[in-house]
Parts: structure tokens; sequence; C-alpha cells
């Protein structure tokens, strides 16, 4: 007690960024309509339970740009159990980090409690730092003010609060919204050794929102890159989902690559790039095919863009192994495994998404051979239309494939009947597979007693 009496006694470094600028309602454009009902029951419901409740962070910032988000996050005074209490359709999650997610359906709002400095920290159980500075336990409750010095980026300190619709600016962040800034709040250096995947984060908002990112914020991010092999695997994977999936992978991959971030999230991939010149304009068509696509509407699968990334790979080391002997198909199969054996250390990248990866790649030399009796089983394979673009794609940027895009698109005009008989077993197939089975009778025949006849 006497340790949390002092620590609020003293002014940290990171107190100097705390002056807030309310906002009264009149003064800024959020408007309720434009917030998920969802979002505004969860609001609603911590508000007559009596506890503080704000709209928080990525979602306010976009509402006050005049963008409609996708997601609600919540920020409350109450704590992660009370949360969970006070919604049946909620469940507790993290260790590092705990919240509680409110589950409508497929609609997930994200409820936080409030965190506080780690000087009122009671044990490791509630903060717990690495040699390199890295958090490995942020669970210290405290105020919206203490909660606002320890958010990353001063766009990200907004909170709207539900009791009277103003909104809280804390560090400035109202000034960098209007200035399209990115700053960190705090020192750079320290605020990235707590956490680096900050450094993404900079690079995707400057990518999603065309803002700047500052001088100071930049700087160490060159020098610190190599943090970024202190993150999980599994936590960098759904990154750079996030870095390339959201319409900005041209500008997020330029980016990258400014910042030596690229290289640490696909260092064999990096190395491809600097020696040849075409896997480079192969991976930048595929990212302005891929924003092309999203601003279209149209889905783009993980598999598709990391199979992209990690082509190069899988080329240069089957050259390698057939450089020293080994047959091409089975140096083919052996660079696929090493490529993606060596991927998982650094993104870790889901079963089912290497497996789709594997049948991309595997049908390339069967779409470049046009092989007759073969033809009718490629076209109707699950993944042709994505080995299609792929091949597409290869000679978009360049490759020689004596004219096997063209020969595979005029083919499939004068197959259409084939693609949508294919289709349609395959829905059979689906509806099939759902239908409920009839209970297996597991029970034996009684024996007759042959006494008895």
């Amino acid at each position: 007690m006497l340790k949390r009496f002092i620590s609020k006694l003293k002014k940290t470094p990171s107190d100097a960024h705390a002056s807030v600028q309310i906002i009264a309602r009149k003064e800024h454009g959020i408007s309720r309509d434009h917030i998920s009902e969802n979002a505004l029951k969860v609001l609603y419901r911590l508000k007559k339970a009596g506890y503080e409740a704000y709209l928080v962070g990525g979602g306010v910032r976009d509402l006050l740009l005049g963008m409609h988000p996708k997601d609600f996050d919540v920020a409350t005074n109450a704590s992660p159990e009370q949360v969970n209490k006070l919604f049946r359709n909620s469940r507790l999650i993290g260790r590092r980090f705990r919240l509680v997610h409110v589950v409508y359906g497929r609609d997930i709002i994200e409820v936080a409690t409030l965190r506080g400095h780690h000087d009122n920290a009671e044990g490791k159980q509630q903060s717990k730092k690495s040699e390199s500075g890295m958090l490995l336990r942020d669970n210290v409750y405290g105020t919206i003010d203490e909660d606002a010095v320890r958010r990353d980026f001063t766009i990200n300190a907004l909170y709207y609060d539900i009791k009277d619709f103003s909104v809280r600016s804390y560090a400035g962040g109202m000034q960098d919204l209007k200035r399209r800034n990115i700053r960190l709040i705090g020192d750079p250096e320290t605020r990235y050794r707590e956490d680096p995947v900050r450094m993404l984060r900079a690079v995707r908002f400057a990518a999603k929102l065309d803002f700047k990112i500052a001088k100071e914020t930049a700087a160490p991010i060159n020098e610190l890159a190599e943090l970024m092999s202190n993150v999980p695997a599994a936590r960098l994977f759904d990154e750079v989902i996030k870095l390339f999936m959201a319409g900005q992978g041209e500008q997020t991959f330029v980016l990258l690559e400014q910042y030596r971030l690229f290289k640490e999230l696909f260092p064999h991939t990096q190395q491809c790039l600097d020696e040849n010149p075409f896997y480079r304009r192969m991976i930048m068509c595929a990212l302005q095919n891929s924003d092309q696509r999203i601003a279209q509407g149209k889905t783009l699968t993980p598999a598709f863009l990391y199979g992209v990334f990690l082509w190069p790979c899988v080329l240069e080391s089957q050259k390698l192994l057939e450089s020293k002997g080994m047959p091409a198909a089975a140096a083919y199969h052996q660079a696929v495994n090493q490529v993606l054996s060596n991927q998982q250390s650094h993104t870790a990248i889901p079963r089912r998404f290497t497996d789709a990866m594997r049948n991309i790649w595997d049908m390339q030399r069967r779409l470049e051979r046009r092989v007759k009796k073969h033809l009718e089983s490629i076209l109707t394979h699950p993944k042709f239309r994505a080995a299609y673009d792929f091949l597409l794609l290869r000679e978009q940027a360049g490759e020689e494939l004596a004219g096997a895009g063209k020969w595979w698109t005029q083919y499939q005009q004068d197959n259409a009947h084939l693609i949508q008989q294919a289709k349609s077993q395959g829905r059979r197939h689906e509806e099939s597979s759902e239908r409920p089975r009839k209970p297996r009778n597991d029970r034996r025949p009684r024996r007759r007693n042959s006494s008895a006849q």
C-alpha cells in the first residue's frame, strides 16, 4: 500500500504527456449512428452498472477522420472479472494482457480495463518485463489518465465518453490527427523495446491513413528492427495479415523495406529480392493486384499472398539443390519443405494455408506443360483459379512462360461448362457432408441358442 501511495505522488516521465483536451459533443463529428449497435450495447450496460465506459483507440480515430471502422474497442474501470460477470455472452482471454470479448454472433466487442503505471504493480502476476525491456505481462489497472499515457500512439489516445458524448484527447492526439502525424507517446526506444510490434503498427497506420511517421518516432526503427525476433511467430503471422490485407499492401511493403522490417519478417525473401529484380517486380505486381481486389470488395486469401512472398525462396533453394546433383523433382519438393520450415520460425503459418500454398505451387508446372490428358482434371481442381492467377502474375512480372497464361484464359472460355459442372458437384458434396447422418445401430443381433431348437 505504501509503495502504491508513493508512486502516485511521483511524477513519471510519461505524466508530462497526460494533458487532456475535452471536446464537447457539438465540437466533434462523431455520431452514435456510426457506432456499432453492439458496441453501444456494451457501453450503455457498463454505464448503467455504474462503471466508466469509453469507446477508445482506432474506432474513435477513424470516426473523427470520417471513416467507417469495422472494429470497436471499449475501455472501462471495471475489472475483467466484473465485465465477464456483467455479460453472459462474454469470455475472458489472454494472460499477458487480460481482456474480455463480448460476443454477438460474429461480432466481437473487445473490452479492456484501463491500464495503470507499472510502478503500481503488485508482483509478477500483474507486471513482468524481459531483459530486453519487452512487456511479458501487463495487467496493472488504473485511471483513464494513466491509461492514456500507456497507449502507443497519440492518435490512439482518444476516448469517446458515453456519459456525455464528449471526446477526450490525450498527449496532443487531436492535433496529430489534424497534422496527419504518427507519433509515439513517451520515449520511442523504450516503447519499442516494450513491444516491438509497435514498429509494425507505425508502418501500418502510416500506410492505411496516408500519414507521416514523426521523425523522432521513426529514428530508432532501423536500429531496433532486429527486436522482432523476440515476438512470438504466431503473433507475427497475424500482424502480417493486418499489414497486407487491408488494401494498402504496396505502400506497406515500401515502408517495411525502408525501415528494414520486411527483412525481419521474411529474411530469405529479402535476400532473393536484393539479388534478382524479377522477384521484386512479381511481389509489387501481386500487391497492386491485391489492393485492387480489396478495393473492389473481392476476397483475398493469406495463402496466395504468402505463396507469392515465398516463391522466390522455393526457386532459389531448388536451384541450389539441383547444382549439388539432386534431380529436379526431388529438389523442388525438398526446397518447398525447407522454405516452409524456415519461415515458421519467423511467422507461424497455419497448416490450412501451407497446404493451399503447396497446391498453388505444385500446379505451376502442370499449367506450364499443358499435357492434353490432364487438362480437364487441372481445370476442375479446387485450387485451379488461385494457381491460374499465380501463373498470370508471373507473366505480368516479366517471366517468359510461352504464352501459358493466354492459353489457359482461352481454354477456360471454351470449357466453361466443365467449370460450372465442377462447382455444382462441389456444392452437392458440401450439402451431403453437412446432412446429418442416421445414427448407427451398434447392437449386434442376439445369438440364437442352438440347444433351444
